[in-house]
């Protein structure tokens, strides 16, 4: 019988016998798998299709499906091929796998491009309707548990806010001062250049003012916190749904967003103000600095025509934004950790998702703001 598997064709008068000897089971599945699939092509070939097994040595589950799965293929119409020489000991096991139902494809539907693409869209918004029933969900669940500890005080856990405000703000300092000092004093930089050919160099102080204070510094740090914390509140509760600690808490009695996403949030929304402030002081300090030394604007200069040019509104304006595309930005990245199935393809799915959502909706939220704010006169 040897030390690997075999299956043999022996002629027998009209008939075939396909025999199969030595061990059939899961240790040698590439050999059996392409043996199998040569000896399928046979359906038709022969009226009377016999499959011997009494000269197989071990035999398992993948082994027993792989002989039922050949016996399906070689039945042809009223003609069904036979298993012969099965042993008492592998009887159970075929008659277990013979009892799986054949599963059966669903009829092809020929469609052309502009069906597909018809069903492309359909599926999409489907999707971006599931997304916004679960973020509106999670706020749910969000605003039900901070309710409950406003209510019994005792059960809020400063010290897991105090450490995700830590991961959040502090440490992401560094990072946020650095970028958006930068982008400040790129945007110093070009405007210098362009508003030089119209002798106007001056006006890059209101142009800095207020793109940093409404629009570019919190959006670029809300940015920036979707793909830094976001994409981490994601990866977190995902490798605990994995582990199943998730459902442990639940057994033993706790609610899994109070314990595990209301400090997130929490500390989010505090962490992003902070962090935009900071953002739009480095922000104007590099286009201040750049506009001295490129542009040759004072930085007396610099501030006086920057007072006059903002007014307390730009910088409400901003600080408004901030806490609430910190909350888009938890919801959107605990809704995906949530989500997380059992293998780490799944994770690293929803965390990329987790920072695409989060950017596209800080985005979006952006555009709403800006019509809203004009639209009040402010």
């Amino acid at each position: 019988m040897g030390d690997s598997p075999t299956l043999q064709q022996i002629a027998r008068g009209d008939g075939l016998a396909l025999c199969a000897a030595g061990p059939w089971t899961a240790r040698f599945a590439p050999a059996l798998e392409r043996m199998v699939a040569e000896a399928e092509k046979l359906t038709g070939s022969r009226p009377d299709i016999v499959i011997d097994v009494s000269q197989i040595s071990s035999l398992d589950t993948f082994g027993a499906w792989l002989i039922e799965r050949l016996r399906r293929s070689l039945t042809l119409g009223n003609v069904e091929a036979k298993i012969s020489g099965l042993s008492a000991n592998y009887a159970s096991l075929v008659d277990e796998v013979r009892r799986v139902p054949v599963a059966s494809a669903p009829p092809a539907v020929p469609q052309n491009a502009l069906t597909g693409l018809l069903e492309d869209v359909g599926r999409n918004v489907v999707g971006f309707g599931t997304t916004l029933t679960g973020l509106i969900g999670m706020l749910g669940a969000v605003l039900v548990a901070g309710g409950r500890v406003v209510r019994h005080p005792r059960s809020f856990r400063l010290t897991s806010t105090v450490h995700h405000l830590e991961q959040v703000c502090w440490r992401a300092v560094p990072i946020i001062v650095l970028i958006t000092f930068l982008i400040g004093c790129i945007i110093s930089q070009q405007g210098i250049f362009h508003f030089r050919k119209f002798g106007a160099d001056i006006f890059v102080v209101d142009m800095l003012g207020v793109l940093v204070l409404r629009e570019i510094g919190v959006l670029l740090v809300a940015i920036m916190v979707a793909g830094r914390s976001g994409s981490a509140y994601t990866a977190e509760l995902g490798s605990m749904k994995m582990r199943e600690e998730i459902d442990a808490l639940r057994t033993m009695g706790f609610d899994p967003i109070e314990v595990l996403v209301l400090p997130r949030m929490l500390a989010l929304v505090i962490a992003l103000p902070i962090l935009a402030f900071l953002g739009a002081i480095a922000a104007l300090y590099g286009g201040g600095l750049v506009a001295w030394l490129y542009g040759g604007i004072q930085p007396e200069a610099f501030l006086i025509r920057l007072r006059d040019a903002i007014s307390i509104d730009h910088f409400v304006v901003g600080m408004i934004k901030a806490p609430v595309m910190a909350a888009v930005i938890g919801i959107v990245a605990c809704v995906e950790g949530l989500a997380v199935q059992g293998s780490a393809e799944s994770l690293g799915q929803r965390t990329t998702s987790s920072v695409v959502k989060g950017i596209f909706f800080v985005i979006v939220m952006d555009g709403v703001f800006a019509i809203f704010f004009a639209s009040i006169g402010m």
